[in-house]
C-alpha cells in the first residue's frame, strides 16, 4: 500500500466515517495506522469519527492499535456526528477526545442478531438438509429458531463481549468499572452530557480538536490528510455503486449467520 506522507511533522488526520467493518476495512486501516505509527513525519494523529460502531472484530482490532499508535505519539479523537458503541470505543485509545456539542456518543453494549426465515422457507417449498459434528454446530441458523441452551449460550458470549468493552473504556477514561456500567446500558447521549459523565475530555468543533492535536504534539497546526488509496476507475465507481454494494455484502452476511455487533 503507497500512502504519501509529508517531509516536515504533520498533524496526520485520518477519518472514520461509516460503519467499523464494511465502510471502514478494518485491515486497510489498521494498516494506515501501522504507517502513522511508524512515520517521523507525523507529529501526531486525529481521528476524525463520525461512526455509529461496528463489528466487534473490527471495532477492537482498530481500538488495539490506536492504544499502540498512542504509545509512540499523541492521538487526538474528534467525534463529529457520532460516535457510539464500537466507534467510541477507539475513540477512547486516544489520548483525548474532542466532540462537537450535538454529537451522539455512548451507546456502550454489544448486540447480536440474526432473521430467523425457517417459515418463509417452508411456504416457499424450501428445505435445509444438515449433517453436523455436534448438536451446537448450527448455532445462530437462520432456518430455525434458537433452542433455549443455545439462546443461554449466545447471552453469555454477549455478556462476556461486554464485560470486556466496559473494561476497556474504565481503563481508557480512568473511570471505575462500577461507574461505566451505570452508563453502559445502549443508550446514547449528546456530547455536553457525555463530558459531564466523563465519557469525553472537551466539547468543540474541528478546529479544537486540531489545537488540542498541536498543543499535544507541540507542533504547528500543519495538517495531512491521510486516506486509502483507490485507482480512478473503482472512485468513480464507488461513486455509483458502491454503497448499494456494500449494502448486500451485509445483508447477505446477516442472512447467512448471526454477528456480534459493537452498535
Amino acid at each position: 500500500m503507497l500512502i504519501r506522507l509529508p517531509r516536515r511533522p504533520h498533524i496526520g488526520i485520518l477519518e472514520l466515517h461509516g460503519a467499523l467493518g464494511s465502510t471502514i476495512r478494518a485491515n486497510t486501516y489498521y494498516q494506515i495506522l501501522d504507517r502513522l505509527e511508524r512515520s517521523a513525519r507525523i507529529g501526531c494523529v486525529l481521528l476524525d469519527i463520525d461512526s455509529p460502531g461496528g463489528s466487534v472484530s473490527a471495532s477492537e482490532s482498530l481500538y488495539l492499535k490506536v492504544i499502540r499508535l498512542r504509545q509512540k505519539k499523541p492521538v487526538v479523537a474528534f467525534i463529529r456526528g457520532a460516535g457510539a458503541s464500537g466507534a467510541y470505543l477507539v475513540a477512547c485509545a486516544a489520548s483525548r477526545i474532542v466532540a462537537q456539542p450535538g454529537a451522539i456518543v455512548g451507546s456502550i453494549g454489544v448486540i447480536s442478531l440474526r432473521p430467523v426465515v425457517g417459515e418463509l422457507m417452508q411456504r416457499l417449498g424450501v428445505s435445509v438438509s444438515v449433517n453436523k459434528s455436534g448438536p451446537l454446530k448450527d448455532m445462530g441458523a437462520f432456518y430455525r429458531p434458537s433452542t433455549p441452551e443455545e439462546d443461554a449460550k449466545m447471552q453469555s458470549l454477549v455478556n462476556e463481549l461486554f464485560e470486556d468493552m466496559v473494561q476497556r473504556v474504565a481503563e481508557a477514561r480512568h473511570r471505575t468499572v462500577a461507574q461505566v456500567r451505570e452508563v453502559a446500558t445502549g443508550e446514547v447521549f449528546t456530547a455536553r452530557r457525555a463530558v459531564n459523565l466523563g465519557l469525553v475530555d472537551e466539547l468543540g468543533d474541528f478546529d479544537t480538536a486540531l489545537d488540542s492535536a498541536a498543543s499535544l504534539g507541540n507542533m504547528p497546526r500543519r495538517v495531512s490528510y491521510v486516506r486509502p488509496p483507490r485507482p480512478a476507475r473503482l472512485r468513480l465507481l464507488d461513486r455509483f455503486v458502491g454503497w448499494a454494494m456494500e449494502s448486500v455484502e451485509e445483508e447477505t452476511a446477516t442472512v447467512v449467520g448471526r454477528r456480534l455487533w459493537y452498535m
